[in-house]
């Protein structure tokens, strides 16, 4: 097959399709060497299937064991491999196996996480025709469209879906619904005239592609593409070329890992150092001594207790017809800055709606959103009786018979069968009229045609007269008009082009009353009487109503929504107004795009709000532009053109309900009610999921150490280990099984959709954070040493060394008070979790069995404590609370100073 040079700027990565659409067709049958009229020969066939191979979507696919074992190659895997190595060595296999099953579940979260990219390349190779109508030695007949070759002429007609990408030869009235390709509502006529220029996708009205849907006529086209090389499978190819991304959180709990196991094995190493050079133990206890030290300082629950949060708000968002499929994305979801928008089916409901009408000087607007005829005519800022207007209630009846599409109500669903704009004017009359069809027997009908650009059908009413309903582009219904004396052409073209500067889609209505005796017509009746002009319709595809509190309730929250769009810059920019996306709405093409490189996209992708008329592989570049920026970007999408951005986000948002397979896929969260405004709901669920990882990690890692220091302190003062290791594994197990618990419940932090977005540079951990975390762990390690090296020598070790963990087990009680909100502890915020005392009564229930059961005191070396000793643990830990409440206030009012 002999090509042209790839154009510079390609719609789509690694195309190796030419400029079809600026050839003449004559001339793209002798580039590849096809056979017009009687198509290929067998053996054509034969030898281009076994050069170019089959027309599918095959992409090299990892093996699915192979994506599970990589799930282990993580730091915080890695912690917890030592921690269950570690508590197998000291033979508590019980302890291990928890671990273990932790490490399993991650591994099974992280896998499932990663195979969704290759369900969304499965569903690509679903969208493919399964059958195409060929023309081969002068035959036409059906053969499978994975055996499509270049240069096989295919027929076509309404119903059929575009087996392979095709250059039209001829077409008969041919349209074509390419939403999910390209982003129009509508569907798209086509024809086979050159196109001259660097013509956008979605104005290419000589080709057809693979995976789009013919909704009228019938056409011959010439395959130019097929496999990988349609712009559907390099759709594929992108989603499979968009490598996985970590999100925030996870970027933050690895480097806080690194540094966490670094910071353990050094202080390992240099405490058995020391301790072996002094010989302050034999090494049999030293080693126990510092695998006790490790096991208490790893923080073997905070990967279990992360996944916790984030599952159970995971499960509230579900609740909320937020479906995320992955973990960390609920958590990134609240660090969002930037929501890249597709507009057709996310702002908007991709059902056209009548929303202007203009008869003579009488100018109603029409309510109501979408297919569903729910709203009114209003003229005057009064409902219009449209029964009582009689030129409203003519030009409603002719937009209705001129039509050949169906609107049906099934199960509340309004779904239409036929045209887009053809629905929208059965919709407005339906809410001027009520769900009833007028009483008119339909006799002949043109249909629309490219050449003519109108619609026509002659109808008889009751009475027997007869007349032709006309609809279509207001050009030609202007034209045919002009034989009457009333009409003022000058006057409807203005009114015309006001409409379409507000990137309104604009049709003219008219009529003709004809003899009885005329029961079928054509143009020249038309063109030869003239016809009676009824007045304009402006029809767009209105934003979602819920969307415009959401985005003004974003805006407040920091986030920046950009609307990304196959659709033209000026219905793009109408529609931008209405939704309020910013004060002064900037537009920019997908062609100004292109001709930007990545730096100088990367430098003024910012300052834009709407890209109109952009490609699949537009798309992937602003999204790769946000991020370059230091951004968290968000995109939402229902195409299969959205796709490979939903894939490259860090968080891909697809609609549930009219969203394709593929955006469903590829996407990270799919909201099941279709209502962007649930990001909203979602956004503030995520900066909570965030501010409790941030709290429980804030509350494990000082409470952790503060065992590790025990130790440590114990080796340097030469004293007997006051914690066993067994002791410190029970510590950090009822810890997580209780108190780390209440995080999931704690409600979000006052204002929280007032804050700005996080940076994505910033730390988990402030200074002011590691700080706090050093002084409670020192605290806790200090109280609890002295007491146990007081009571050691008065009532023996097993007194002492209860006493020292409850030390640390109410130490972490009374911490709780203090991380658990921003505001003082005795506060409202005291009260606004109860679970958070239920874990605490579960806490000292355990610690009660631990300290008294007589199992338990001979299994954790433990003894009966009295009531002062009680009371003395109680005082230890209200130390730590008041302390920490102490700085919490000197730090509130050195906030409300800078704020001054």
């Amino acid at each position: 097959m002999s090509t042209d040079s790839k154009e510079v700027n390609d719609d789509v990565p690694l195309s190796s399709s030419t400029n079809f659409h600026n050839k003449d067709w004559s001339d793209v049958i002798q580039t590849i060497e096809a056979n017009y009229p009687v198509g290929l020969d067998e053996q054509q066939v034969e030898s281009r299937l076994n050069k170019y191979g089959y027309n599918e979507v095959n992409l090299k696919v990892v093996p699915k064991w192979l994506i599970f074992l990589k799930q282990f190659n993580n730091v915080i895997i890695y912690i917890l491999l030592v921690a269950a190595s570690l508590t197998l060595f000291m033979q508590h296999y019980a302890d291990a196996i928890v671990i273990g099953l932790v490490v399993v579940i991650n591994a099974i979260i992280g896998y499932l996480q990663e195979v969704n990219a290759s369900n969304a390349l499965d569903k690509i190779k679903n969208m493919l025709s399964i059958d195409a109508t060929v023309i081969r030695d002068n035959n036409r007949y059906d053969v499978p469209s994975r055996e499509l070759v270049l240069g096989d002429l295919v027929y076509l007609e309404a119903g059929d879906n575009v087996p392979a990408d095709l250059r039209i030869i001829d077409a008969d009235n041919l349209r074509i619904q390419e939403s999910s390709l390209t982003g129009e509502a509508d569907s798209v006529l086509k024809s086979e005239s050159t196109l001259i220029g660097n013509i956008p996708l979605a104005e290419r009205s000589n080709m057809a592609y693979a995976s789009t849907a013919v909704t009228n006529g019938s056409a011959t086209g010439v395959v130019v593409g097929t496999g990988l090389n349609t712009q559907i499978g390099q759709i594929s190819q992108s989603v499979a070329d968009v490598s996985n991304k970590k999100s925030p959180l996870t970027k933050e709990l690895d480097s806080l890992g690194h540094g966490i196991s670094w910071l353990i094995i050094a202080v390992a190493i240099i405490m058995f150092g020391l301790g072996w050079f002094l010989k302050i133990y034999d090494t049999t206890t030293l080693v126990m001594a510092i695998i006790a030290m490790i096991v208490g300082a790893m923080p073997e629950g905070l990967p279990a207790a992360t996944s916790i949060i984030l599952a159970t708000g995971v499960k509230k968002l579900t609740k909320k017809n937020a479906i995320v499929k992955t973990l960390p994305a609920a958590e990134t979801l609240g660090a969002i800055d930037i929501i890249a928008s597709d507009k057709t089916g996310t702002l908007t409901k991709n059902e056209m709606t009548v929303q202007d009408i203009v008869i003579g000087q009488n100018h109603y607007k029409v309510t109501g959103t979408g297919y569903a005829p729910n709203g009114d005519v209003i003229l005057n800022n009064e409902v219009v009786n449209a029964t009582q207007d009689k030129k409203l209630e003519m030009f409603l009846t002719m937009g209705h018979q001129a039509n050949d599409t169906f609107l049906t109500n099934d199960d509340g669903v309004w779904n239409i069968n036929g045209e887009p704009t053809d629905a929208a004017f059965l919709s407005a009359y339906y809410k001027a009229f009520g769900q009833k069809e007028p009483k008119l027997e339909e006799l002949d009908r043109i249909p629309f045609d490219s050449e003519y650009r109108y619609m026509a059908r002659l109808v008889r009413n009751k009475q027997g007269n007869h007349f032709i309903a006309i609809k279509g582009s207001p050009d030609k219904l202007f034209t045919l008009s002009e034989n009457d004396s009333n009409f003022d052409r000058n006057y409807w073209s203005e009114v015309a082009q006001r409409f379409a500067k507000s990137g309104k889609r604009v049709i003219a209505v008219g009529y003709i009353d004809v003899p009885s005796e005329i029961i079928e017509f054509d143009h020249d009746i038309l063109a030869s009487k003239g016809i009676k002009f009824l007045g304009l319709a402006a029809i767009i595809d209105p934003p979602r109503p819920e969307v415009v509190n959401a985005i003004r309730d974003m805006r407040e929250a920091g986030i920046r929504v950009k609307m990304i769009t196959g659709d033209s810059p000026d219905t793009a920019q109408a529609i931008a107004k209405q939704l309020g996306l910013a004060d002064i709405i900037h537009t920019v093409t997908g062609a100004e795009i292109e001709l930007m490189s990545e730096e100088q996209l990367i430098k003024k992708v910012q300052k834009y709000d709407v890209f109109a008329r952009t490609t699949p592989q537009d798309k992937l570049r602003i999204i790769a532009a946000y991020q370059a920026n230091g951004l968290v970007t968000a995109m939402t999408g229902d195409g299969v053109n959205d796709a490979p951005a939903l894939k490259k986000a860090d968080i891909g948002v697809a609609m549930g309900i009219k969203g394709t397979d593929v955006a469903k896929d590829s996407a990270d969260m799919v909201l099941a009610n279709d209502d962007f405004s649930t990001i909203k709901v979602a956004i503030e669920q995520g900066r909570r999921l965030y501010d409790n990882i941030k709290k429980t990690i804030l509350y494990l890692l000082p409470t952790s150490f503060a065992e590790g220091l025990i130790v440590v302190f114990s080796i340097l003062l030469r004293q007997p280990m006051p914690l066993t290791a067994t002791q410190l594994l029970w510590i950090n197990m009822v810890s997580a099984l209780t108190l780390q618990l209440a995080f999931i419940f704690e409600p979000a932090e006052p204002g929280i959709m007032k804050r700005k977005p996080r940076k994505s540079s910033a730390k988990l951990m402030s200074r002011y954070d590691v700080f706090q975390m050093i002084y409670v762990s020192v605290i806790i390690a200090a109280v609890a040493l002295v007491i146990f090296e007081h009571l050691n020598n008065i009532t023996g070790f097993s007194v002492a060394s209860t006493m020292a963990v409850n030390v640390i087990i109410f130490g972490k009680i009374f911490y709780m008070f203090n991380i658990r909100t921003e505001a003082p502890a005795l506060s409202k915020s005291f009260w606004t979790n109860p679970m958070a005392f239920g874990a605490i009564g579960a806490m000292i229930v355990l610690q009660v069995i631990f300290t008294y059961v007589p199992m338990m005191q001979v299994v954790f070396s433990t003894a009966a404590l009295s009531v002062n000793d009680w009371l003395i643990i109680i005082i230890t830990g209200l130390t730590v609370l008041i302390v920490t409440e102490l700085d919490k206030y000197r730090r509130l009012l050195s906030r409300i100073k800078t704020t001054k």
